[in-house]
């Protein structure tokens, strides 16, 4: 008899604490949507449709640790113009499937041209937010043939922050707040990612840092021969004070590794995580291109 497989929530109950927060920020967003549950060979993907039939599709990817809704929510500026297939990365704490794939080969890619090929989508625009940039260029590597243009919001795997600034203002006071519950030690590392405070990451992330399974696998950077292929035009967004993934410094090998970079955006006072102003300035972005 197969063992089963280990979920990534420690628990029934936890599973749907998290699952109920989701539904209600996604109920808070008061949008029109609909629920597509697409099979792949990497799990079954839920992705909420929304914004504008028959505007141009984009595909929506959210960051780690993070659901579609807070993806919807930054972009919201968006629904009148595309529609919008925002997706539940897999193994992230939301309604997709528990399966994580490789980020060390075409997993991803993989994954997200079965869900254009599923979708009968062509011509579409990828979005992603910090690992949900990541996505788009592993799809992009993989096969852009279905893909218009690509907008990398913060994206991993262009350049990496100080290691010894991220283990001390994030990764030491979130394994400290998972001993200590302490509030003081919550905010110390959401200060350090977030540009403003933000309710539903105080409720949501704390919860995920102690039932959910995070993948702390080491994170790729894309190779410059990798980056070369690409001939679909990409846009990049880099924050100045991002301590993952540094804005200046990632723009500055952005320029020199994608030949089809078609534009770019430094968020002059932003963290990792925008703020509602940061975020309209995006969406500006996308609109003129």
């Amino acid at each position: 008899m197969q063992k089963a497989k280990k979920s990534l929530y420690s628990s029934a109950e936890a599973k749907a604490e998290i699952h109920a927060l989701y539904h209600k920020k996604l109920a808070e967003l008061n949008i029109a949507y609909t629920f597509e549950k697409v099979q792949t060979s990497f799990g079954e993907t839920n992705i909420i449709l929304t914004g504008t039939a028959g505007k141009p599709p984009m595909l929506l990817f959210h960051g780690s640790n993070g659901c579609a809704p807070i993806a919807i929510e930054a972009l919201i500026g968006l629904l009148d113009h595309f529609r919008i297939y925002a997706v539940d990365v897999i193994a992230q704490p939301n309604l997709s499937a528990e399966t994580r794939p490789s980020m060390k080969d075409h997993s991803y890619g993989m994954w997200v041209n079965e869900l254009m090929e599923k979708l009968k989508l062509t011509d579409v625009t990828l979005a992603g937010i910090s690992f949900g940039g990541f996505i788009c260029w592993r799809t992009l590597v993989y096969d852009e043939s279905r893909v218009k243009k690509a907008f990398l919001i913060v994206p991993v795997g262009i350049v990496n922050g100080n290691p010894l600034k991220l283990f001390s203002k994030v990764f030491k006071p979130m394994k400290r707040f998972r001993k200590t519950q302490k509030a003081e030690d919550r905010d110390t590392f959401l200060n350090a990612i977030f540009t403003e405070k933000d309710p539903f990451a105080i409720e949501f992330l704390p919860l995920v840092f102690q039932h959910f399974t995070m993948d702390f696998s080491p994170l790729p950077t894309i190779k410059k021969a990798d980056a070369e292929r690409i001939s679909k035009a990409v846009f990049i967004i880099g924050a100045k004070y991002d301590l993952m993934f540094p804005g200046e410094k990632m723009l500055k090998r952005a320029k020199k590794i994608f030949p089809s970079m078609a534009g770019s955006l430094l968020l002059e006072n932003s963290k990792h995580v925008q703020n509602a102003s940061d975020n309209k300035r995006i969406e500006k972005l996308i609109l003129e291109n």
